[in-house]
């Protein structure tokens, strides 16, 4: 799933729809990489940055948007007793997580591959208020989409043939976003091993 070859074969239009669809339902796409690259192709004028600041940030809002309906409406019927892959206790700790953390987990999900997918969707189930979820969904969608493309495309004006250097970039990004889920995972050991 190389970015720069996604963007190159889908266009802006694939972008989008990556954007969309990852954060909505499908959780292996390349979300960070590919609006970074996408920035990054920008500057070099190769990509309109308007349009795709515009249409990242709406796909964003909208992919969440879907997540939480999906959640609300059909997630207590895939969460039930005897289930194997949706357990009925992830909508406790789904319930449990917003309760304790609140809406910063909707903007900070957006950071954090696979949880940016899951986030709205756990979000609908556990009842999180939906103007709530909507306000920080922007503020997410905001920092995220718009942010990281900017990143890109800041590093490909400021940068002379950073393009050279895109997959190491595009490898620190990735090691960036999986450091979040490192984290709270070494958190999560240290708590049992103190329990």
């Amino acid at each position: 799933m190389d970015p720069r070859h996604l963007i190159e074969t889908f266009g802006t239009i694939g972008i989008l729809v990556i954007v969309f669809a990852e954060s909505s339902l499908v959780f292996f796409l390349p979300g960070d990489s590919l609006l970074f690259t996408a920035g990054l192709l920008a500057s070099q004028g190769r990509l309109n940055l308007g349009v795709i600041l515009v249409g990242s940030f709406v796909a964003a809002v909208a992919g969440n948007q879907l997540g939480y309906a999906v959640g609300s409406r059909v997630g207590a019927t895939l969460f039930k007793p005897g289930s194997r892959l949706f357990k009925e206790e992830y909508v406790e700790r789904a319930r449990h997580y917003f309760e304790r953390y609140g809406s910063k987990t909707i903007v900070l999900a957006r950071f954090v591959p696979a949880v940016r997918t899951f986030a709205p969707i756990l979000a609908g189930v556990g009842e999180m208020r939906y103007r709530t979820f909507a306000v920080f969904n922007l503020v997410g969608a905001l920092l995220w989409a718009i942010g990281i493309t900017l990143l890109g495309w800041g590093l490909g004006e400021s940068v002379p043939n950073i393009d050279k250097y895109l997959l190491p970039v595009i490898a620190v990004i990735i090691v960036l976003s999986v450091v979040p889920i490192a984290i709270e995972v070494l958190r999560n050991r240290g708590r049992e091993r103190q329990d």
